[in-house]
Protein backbone atom coordinates (compact mmCIF):
# COMPACT_ATOMS: atom_id res chain seq x y z
CA UNK A 1 0.00 0.00 0.00
CA UNK A 2 1.09 3.63 -1.04
CA UNK A 3 -0.07 6.82 -0.34
CA UNK A 4 0.69 8.96 -3.09
CA UNK A 5 -2.82 10.93 -3.27
CA UNK A 6 -5.99 11.79 -1.25
CA UNK A 7 -7.53 9.27 -3.83
CA UNK A 8 -5.80 6.57 -2.58
CA UNK A 9 -8.11 6.71 0.26
CA UNK A 10 -11.47 4.35 -0.25
CA UNK A 11 -13.69 6.03 1.65
CA UNK A 12 -12.97 9.51 3.09
CA UNK A 13 -15.32 9.99 5.94
CA UNK A 14 -14.38 6.75 7.31
CA UNK A 15 -10.61 7.43 7.04
CA UNK A 16 -11.52 10.97 9.09
CA UNK A 17 -13.83 9.28 11.74
CA UNK A 18 -10.54 6.77 12.18
CA UNK A 19 -7.93 9.84 12.84
CA UNK A 20 -10.21 11.46 15.20
CA UNK A 21 -10.05 7.98 17.00
CA UNK A 22 -6.94 8.22 17.01
CA UNK A 23 -6.42 11.50 18.40
CA UNK A 24 -8.64 10.49 21.02
CA UNK A 25 -6.02 7.57 22.28
CA UNK A 26 -2.91 8.31 20.21
CA UNK A 27 -0.49 5.73 21.87
CA UNK A 28 -2.89 3.02 21.71
CA UNK A 29 -1.18 1.56 19.07
CA UNK A 30 2.71 1.67 20.19
CA UNK A 31 2.93 -1.60 19.77
CA UNK A 32 2.03 -1.52 16.19
CA UNK A 33 5.47 -0.08 14.72
CA UNK A 34 7.93 -2.58 17.22
CA UNK A 35 10.96 -3.10 15.12
CA UNK A 36 9.92 -1.09 12.19
CA UNK A 37 11.62 1.97 10.27
CA UNK A 38 10.28 4.79 8.76
CA UNK A 39 12.62 6.38 6.36
CA UNK A 40 12.02 10.18 5.59
CA UNK A 41 14.04 11.97 3.06
CA UNK A 42 13.04 15.66 1.89
CA UNK A 43 14.35 17.53 -1.27
CA UNK A 44 12.60 20.68 0.20
CA UNK A 45 12.43 22.20 3.78
CA UNK A 46 9.66 21.71 5.88
CA UNK A 47 8.46 22.19 9.76
CA UNK A 48 5.11 20.93 10.26
CA UNK A 49 5.36 18.08 8.04
CA UNK A 50 8.68 16.59 9.38
CA UNK A 51 8.03 16.94 13.03
CA UNK A 52 4.26 15.88 12.79
CA UNK A 53 5.00 12.86 10.85
CA UNK A 54 7.85 11.71 12.59
CA UNK A 55 5.61 12.17 16.10
CA UNK A 56 3.40 9.91 14.19
CA UNK A 57 5.75 7.42 13.49
CA UNK A 58 6.65 7.76 17.02
CA UNK A 59 3.72 7.56 18.93
CA UNK A 60 3.54 4.09 16.75
CA UNK A 61 6.71 2.79 17.96
CA UNK A 62 8.51 2.93 15.00
CA UNK A 63 12.39 3.93 14.70
CA UNK A 64 12.86 7.29 12.30
CA UNK A 65 15.52 7.94 10.13
CA UNK A 66 15.42 11.18 8.63
CA UNK A 67 17.93 12.65 5.51
CA UNK A 68 18.17 15.91 3.32
CA UNK A 69 19.12 15.45 0.44
CA UNK A 70 19.64 19.21 0.00
CA UNK A 71 22.74 19.15 2.09
CA UNK A 72 23.25 15.34 3.00
CA UNK A 73 22.92 13.19 0.22
CA UNK A 74 24.35 12.82 -3.39
CA UNK A 75 22.32 14.81 -6.30
CA UNK A 76 19.74 11.81 -7.75
CA UNK A 77 19.27 11.23 -11.14
CA UNK A 78 15.93 10.41 -12.29
CA UNK A 79 16.19 9.42 -16.19
CA UNK A 80 16.65 6.19 -17.51
CA UNK A 81 19.83 5.20 -20.11
CA UNK A 82 21.49 8.40 -19.45
CA UNK A 83 25.08 8.98 -19.77
CA UNK A 84 26.18 10.18 -15.99
CA UNK A 85 29.03 12.54 -16.83
CA UNK A 86 27.60 15.73 -15.08
CA UNK A 87 26.13 16.73 -11.95
CA UNK A 88 24.23 13.83 -11.01
CA UNK A 89 26.60 11.22 -8.62
CA UNK A 90 23.73 8.84 -8.29
CA UNK A 91 20.58 7.28 -10.07
CA UNK A 92 17.83 6.69 -8.52
CA UNK A 93 17.39 3.01 -9.17
CA UNK A 94 20.50 2.12 -6.39
CA UNK A 95 19.02 5.15 -4.31
CA UNK A 96 15.74 3.43 -4.26
CA UNK A 97 16.40 0.22 -3.45
CA UNK A 98 19.58 0.86 -1.32
CA UNK A 99 16.87 3.04 1.27
CA UNK A 100 13.97 -0.28 0.82
CA UNK A 101 16.68 -2.29 2.78
CA UNK A 102 16.74 -0.20 5.22
CA UNK A 103 13.49 0.91 5.99
CA UNK A 104 10.18 -0.63 5.72
CA UNK A 105 8.52 2.74 5.22
CA UNK A 106 9.96 5.43 2.71
CA UNK A 107 8.27 9.00 3.30
CA UNK A 108 9.38 11.54 0.31
CA UNK A 109 8.87 15.80 0.34
CA UNK A 110 10.39 16.67 -3.61
CA UNK A 111 8.78 20.57 -4.16
CA UNK A 112 7.39 21.15 -8.13
CA UNK A 113 10.72 22.82 -9.82
CA UNK A 114 7.98 25.22 -11.34
CA UNK A 115 9.76 25.40 -14.50
CA UNK A 116 8.79 22.76 -16.78
CA UNK A 117 4.85 21.80 -15.91
CA UNK A 118 5.48 18.57 -18.26
CA UNK A 119 8.41 17.20 -15.83
CA UNK A 120 6.70 18.38 -12.60
CA UNK A 121 3.25 17.15 -13.80
CA UNK A 122 5.08 13.82 -13.98
CA UNK A 123 6.00 13.58 -10.59
CA UNK A 124 10.05 12.89 -11.27
CA UNK A 125 10.90 12.08 -7.39
CA UNK A 126 7.91 10.02 -6.25
CA UNK A 127 7.53 8.25 -9.66
CA UNK A 128 11.18 6.97 -9.25
CA UNK A 129 10.63 5.76 -5.78
CA UNK A 130 7.49 4.63 -6.98
CA UNK A 131 9.08 2.42 -9.82
CA UNK A 132 12.67 1.25 -7.81
CA UNK A 133 11.90 0.97 -4.07
CA UNK A 134 10.23 -2.28 -2.73
CA UNK A 135 8.69 -0.84 0.62
CA UNK A 136 5.36 1.42 0.61
CA UNK A 137 5.96 4.76 -0.69
CA UNK A 138 4.29 7.99 1.44
CA UNK A 139 3.63 11.33 -0.10
CA UNK A 140 4.72 14.18 2.42
CA UNK A 141 4.44 16.93 -0.91
CA UNK A 142 5.13 15.94 -4.09
CA UNK A 143 5.30 19.04 -7.13
CA UNK A 144 1.49 18.15 -7.58
CA UNK A 145 -0.47 17.04 -4.40
CA UNK A 146 -0.03 16.92 -0.62
CA UNK A 147 -2.35 14.30 0.68
CA UNK A 148 -1.54 14.08 3.98
CA UNK A 149 -2.29 17.58 4.25
CA UNK A 150 -5.81 17.35 2.58
CA UNK A 151 -6.95 14.53 4.94
CA UNK A 152 -5.64 17.14 7.99
CA UNK A 153 -8.04 19.62 6.02
CA UNK A 154 -10.56 16.77 5.86
CA UNK A 155 -10.89 15.88 9.92
CA UNK A 156 -10.56 19.55 10.85
CA UNK A 157 -13.74 20.29 8.86
CA UNK A 158 -15.42 17.32 10.50
CA UNK A 159 -14.63 18.81 13.90
CA UNK A 160 -15.95 21.90 13.12
CA UNK A 161 -19.03 21.47 10.92
CA UNK A 162 -22.16 23.05 12.57
CA UNK A 163 -24.38 22.26 9.54
CA UNK A 164 -25.14 19.50 7.08
CA UNK A 165 -23.86 20.70 4.52
CA UNK A 166 -21.80 23.81 4.69
CA UNK A 167 -20.02 25.89 2.48
CA UNK A 168 -16.32 25.95 1.93
CA UNK A 169 -14.17 27.84 -0.27
CA UNK A 170 -10.75 27.59 -1.46
CA UNK A 171 -9.81 31.28 -2.23
CA UNK A 172 -6.47 32.20 -4.16
CA UNK A 173 -4.06 35.00 -2.53
CA UNK A 174 -0.98 37.44 -3.14
CA UNK A 175 2.32 36.28 -2.57
CA UNK A 176 5.96 37.80 -4.12
CA UNK A 177 7.23 34.25 -4.99
CA UNK A 178 5.65 31.32 -7.51
CA UNK A 179 4.36 28.34 -5.21
CA UNK A 180 3.46 24.97 -5.87
CA UNK A 181 0.07 24.30 -7.07
CA UNK A 182 0.14 20.69 -4.68
CA UNK A 183 -2.05 22.03 -1.23
CA UNK A 184 -4.40 23.48 -3.63
CA UNK A 185 -4.68 20.83 -6.34
CA UNK A 186 -5.23 18.10 -2.83
CA UNK A 187 -7.65 20.23 -1.37
CA UNK A 188 -9.59 20.08 -4.90
CA UNK A 189 -9.21 15.90 -4.86
CA UNK A 190 -10.21 16.10 -1.48
CA UNK A 191 -13.57 18.21 -1.45
CA UNK A 192 -14.76 16.11 -4.67
CA UNK A 193 -14.64 13.38 -2.16
CA UNK A 194 -16.75 15.24 0.20
CA UNK A 195 -20.71 14.82 0.39
CA UNK A 196 -22.72 17.04 1.26
CA UNK A 197 -20.73 20.12 1.05
CA UNK A 198 -21.27 23.27 -1.00
CA UNK A 199 -17.45 23.55 -3.00
CA UNK A 200 -16.18 27.19 -4.56
CA UNK A 201 -12.97 27.92 -5.81
CA UNK A 202 -12.29 31.72 -6.15
CA UNK A 203 -9.26 33.14 -8.07
CA UNK A 204 -8.19 35.98 -10.32
CA UNK A 205 -8.96 35.27 -14.26
CA UNK A 206 -5.42 33.68 -15.52
CA UNK A 207 -4.99 31.59 -12.21
CA UNK A 208 -7.21 28.67 -12.85
CA UNK A 209 -5.25 24.60 -11.87
CA UNK A 210 -5.45 21.76 -13.73
CA UNK A 211 -8.74 21.85 -16.01
CA UNK A 212 -8.01 18.09 -15.30
CA UNK A 213 -8.06 18.27 -11.33
CA UNK A 214 -10.62 21.22 -11.02
CA UNK A 215 -13.11 19.53 -13.79
CA UNK A 216 -16.60 19.96 -12.55
CA UNK A 217 -15.77 22.38 -9.62
CA UNK A 218 -17.46 25.74 -9.63
CA UNK A 219 -15.12 28.55 -10.00
CA UNK A 220 -16.12 32.03 -9.24
CA UNK A 221 -14.11 35.06 -10.11
CA UNK A 222 -15.28 37.53 -7.31
CA UNK A 223 -13.41 36.53 -4.22
CA UNK A 224 -16.42 39.08 -2.32
CA UNK A 225 -19.13 36.93 -3.75
CA UNK A 226 -17.83 33.34 -3.15
CA UNK A 227 -17.27 34.49 0.23
CA UNK A 228 -20.75 34.96 1.13
CA UNK A 229 -22.25 32.13 3.56
CA UNK A 230 -19.33 30.98 3.78
CA UNK A 231 -18.85 28.23 6.73
CA UNK A 232 -14.87 27.62 5.79
CA UNK A 233 -12.57 29.50 3.72
CA UNK A 234 -9.45 28.08 3.04
CA UNK A 235 -7.03 30.23 1.59
CA UNK A 236 -3.50 29.50 -0.32
CA UNK A 237 -1.44 30.99 -2.80
CA UNK A 238 -0.80 28.90 -5.90
CA UNK A 239 1.38 30.08 -9.41
CA UNK A 240 0.17 30.57 -12.63
CA UNK A 241 -1.17 27.04 -14.10
CA UNK A 242 -0.83 28.38 -18.12
CA UNK A 243 2.13 31.07 -17.36
CA UNK A 244 3.25 28.06 -15.22
CA UNK A 245 5.52 29.24 -12.59
CA UNK A 246 5.13 32.84 -12.95
CA UNK A 247 3.35 35.46 -10.49
CA UNK A 248 1.28 37.40 -13.10
CA UNK A 249 -0.81 38.93 -10.55
CA UNK A 250 0.14 40.81 -7.16
CA UNK A 251 -3.05 41.98 -6.65
CA UNK A 252 -3.30 43.38 -2.56
CA UNK A 253 -7.39 43.15 -2.82
CA UNK A 254 -7.36 39.88 -2.88
CA UNK A 255 -5.55 39.52 0.75
CA UNK A 256 -7.26 38.26 3.00
CA UNK A 257 -9.38 40.51 5.59
CA UNK A 258 -11.56 41.24 8.62
CA UNK A 259 -13.49 42.97 6.31
CA UNK A 260 -14.00 40.10 3.63
CA UNK A 261 -14.55 37.58 6.12
CA UNK A 262 -17.35 39.32 7.74
CA UNK A 263 -18.91 38.34 4.89
CA UNK A 264 -19.10 34.73 5.74
CA UNK A 265 -21.34 32.90 8.11
CA UNK A 266 -19.33 33.28 10.70
CA UNK A 267 -16.88 31.60 8.62
CA UNK A 268 -13.44 29.44 9.81
CA UNK A 269 -10.15 30.08 8.03
CA UNK A 270 -7.73 27.46 7.26
CA UNK A 271 -4.50 27.67 5.96
CA UNK A 272 -1.84 24.99 5.96
CA UNK A 273 1.32 27.53 6.82
CA UNK A 274 4.09 28.89 7.03
CA UNK A 275 1.76 31.84 5.94
CA UNK A 276 3.19 35.23 5.26
CA UNK A 277 0.83 37.45 7.61
CA UNK A 278 -0.44 40.88 5.99
CA UNK A 279 0.15 39.48 2.42
CA UNK A 280 -2.18 36.20 2.71
CA UNK A 281 -4.36 37.19 5.51
CA UNK A 282 -4.31 40.27 7.88
CA UNK A 283 -3.04 40.04 11.33
CA UNK A 284 -6.77 39.99 12.68
CA UNK A 285 -8.22 37.17 10.75
CA UNK A 286 -4.92 34.93 11.66
CA UNK A 287 -5.37 36.08 15.65
CA UNK A 288 -8.96 36.30 15.50
CA UNK A 289 -11.42 33.30 17.37
CA UNK A 290 -11.80 31.92 13.77
CA UNK A 291 -8.73 31.23 12.82
CA UNK A 292 -8.12 26.98 12.87
CA UNK A 293 -4.83 27.11 11.62
CA UNK A 294 -2.57 25.93 14.82
CA UNK A 295 -5.87 22.79 14.82
CA UNK A 296 -5.13 21.73 11.34
CA UNK A 297 -1.40 21.71 11.68
CA UNK A 298 -2.35 19.50 15.05
CA UNK A 299 -4.20 17.04 12.71
CA UNK A 300 -1.11 16.96 10.39
CA UNK A 301 0.16 14.42 13.19
CA UNK A 302 -2.88 12.36 13.19
CA UNK A 303 -3.31 12.21 9.06
CA UNK A 304 -0.12 10.85 8.72
CA UNK A 305 -0.71 8.28 11.84
CA UNK A 306 -3.68 7.05 10.02
CA UNK A 307 -1.90 6.54 6.90
CA UNK A 308 1.14 4.64 8.50
CA UNK A 309 -1.27 2.95 10.80
CA UNK A 310 -2.54 1.88 7.64
CA UNK A 311 0.30 0.36 5.93
CA UNK A 312 1.70 -1.38 8.94
CA UNK A 313 -1.64 -3.35 9.33
CA UNK A 314 -0.68 -4.28 5.45
CA UNK A 315 2.84 -4.96 5.63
Amino acid sequence: MNYISIKDIDSLSKWVKSAIKIKKDPLKNKKLGKNKTLGMLFFNPSLRTRLSTQKAALNLGMNVMVMNFSNEGWTLEFEDGVVMNSGASEHIKEAAEVVSQYCDIIAIRAFAGLVDKEKDYQETVISGFLKYATVPIVNMESAVRHPLQSLADAITMEEHKTKHKPKVVLSWAPHPKALPQAVANSFVEMMQMQEDMDFVITHPKGYELSPEITEGCKIEYDQNKAFENADFVYVKNWSNFNDYGKVTNSDPNWTVTAEKMALTNNGKFMHCLPVRRNVIVSDEVLDGENSIVIEQANNRTYSAQLVLQKILKKI
